[in-house]
């Protein structure tokens, strides 16, 4: 037992090394958005569900924190200030599954054809969603919602999902060197950190975990590995279950997810996985607190039709076009720590995020650090 504990920690810490410089860049990379993408014009921005609106809330969602939770908070605050409940949801979805973090790490794990397939079903699932929405939400469940929703129950991330140090004023360059966009930037850098790193580390204990005890003939028989035209429609229905009785959100689950394809899923099911992030059992419980029970199971519905059926459809798209991958090697044992690129890389992204700490330690972040689960009106709104 201890020689299989040892080897499960080993996969995990061997994964861990192996992203730690693509999160690192992702997240400064999401940082730079974040500092010159306001919040403030979210709600006026995202009146209805028409296509220009969900068109913003998608490009509103990129430049955004990948954060499932503070993802979920920020949509229950727009919606409170008058945005259309469709185009938040549309919003939602898209902080998880159109920023550049996610696209940086599942390429490191996974290859680019799962990036690309992340990109391309994004906005499909999202279609799918706003019309299950205009088929089924009805207005006597909305009004419930609303009422549930001003109630202002705590999640989670409340005060992460609300901060907005956006600089918003000059040309985008001068604004991004600014002191006000350097500390902007140290500031949601830390912060996205410090939202996701439990998913992170428990993505991957979960992932070496499976990839160390679990043999890969249970995941050839649970994927329906001997019948592939059956495989690729179970792979995208069971992936969303996969993930919400995982428990791991965000960027979390992308470990696992490599996991999953090595082990056998079909291509589709991989990204239906990917896209669950928002149905995992936390955040349904969320929902519940900020919406109440009837629209967390109408969330739980839809989301997963809207899921699945992109996931079908993307798989349908590259399995048409030769794009998915035929060798199923995503970087899980064969992950290990050498004198290597990968080595080299992290230190000097390291170095970079010891250099955004080290101001946002200056800056005032601890303060703003404190208040990341407290509701917006207790968190501080000025930097320096």
């Amino acid at each position: 037992m201890v020689a299989a504990l040892m080897e499960a920690l080993r996969t995990a810490f061997a994964m861990g090394w192996e992203i730690l410089w693509p999160l690192t860049l992702g997240f400064a990379l999401s940082g730079v958005v974040q500092a010159v993408v306001s919040h403030r014009e979210m709600s006026r921005l995202l009146p209805d569900d028409s296509p220009h609106s969900i068109a913003l809330a998608l490009g509103l969602g990129a430049a955004s924190s990948s954060c499932s939770y503070a993802a979920v908070a920020l949509a229950r605050s727009i919606f409170r200030k008058g945005a259309d409940f469709t185009a938040a949801m549309a919003f939602e979805l898209a902080s998880t599954n159109l920023v550049l973090e996610l696209s940086i790490i599942i390429i490191a794990l996974m290859g680019w054809q799962f990036a690309a397939a992340e990109a391309l079903g994004a906005p499909i699932m999202v279609v799918l969603l706003v019309l299950l929405f205009r088929r089924f939400l009805r207005p006597t469940l909305l009004v419930e919602a609303r009422a549930q929703a001003e109630r202002g129950i705590a999640g989670r991330m409340e005060g992460h999902a609300e901060m907005d140090m956006a600089v918003t004023e000059g040309p985008l360059w001068r604004r991004i060197t600014s002191p006000q966009g350097l500390t902007a930037i140290s500031h949601y850098f830390v912060m996205d950190w410090a939202a996701v790193w439990l998913d992170i580390a428990g993505g991957l204990l979960l992932a070496g975990a499976l990839a160390a005890w679990v043999p890969n003939t249970f995941w050839q028989s649970f994927f329906l590995v001997d019948h592939p035209v059956f495989a690729k429609i179970w792979g995208p229905l069971v992936g969303p279950l996969v993930a919400i009785v995982s428990f791991v959100c965000s960027v979390g689950n992308i470990p696992l997810a490599a996991v999953l394809w090595n082990g056998g899923i079909s291509f589709g099911g991989v990204i239906a996985f990917i896209f669950a992030d928002l149905i995992v059992i936390p955040i349904l419980d969320i929902y519940r607190k900020y919406y109440g029970p009837r629209m967390m199971a109408f969330l739980l519905a839809t989301f997963y039709v809207a899921m699945a059926g992109a996931a079908l459809i993307v798989e349908a798209v590259f399995d048409f076009v030769g794009l998915i991958p035929q060798q199923r090697s995503a970087k899980v044992v064969e992950a290990s720590i050498s004198w290597n690129y990968t080595t080299w890389l992290n230190f000097v992204f390291l170095a970079l995020a010891a250099l955004l700490v080290w101001r946002f330690l200056k800056t005032g972040g601890p303060e703003m650090l404190r208040m990341m689960n407290r509701p917006h009106h207790s968190a501080p709104s000025s930097h320096r």
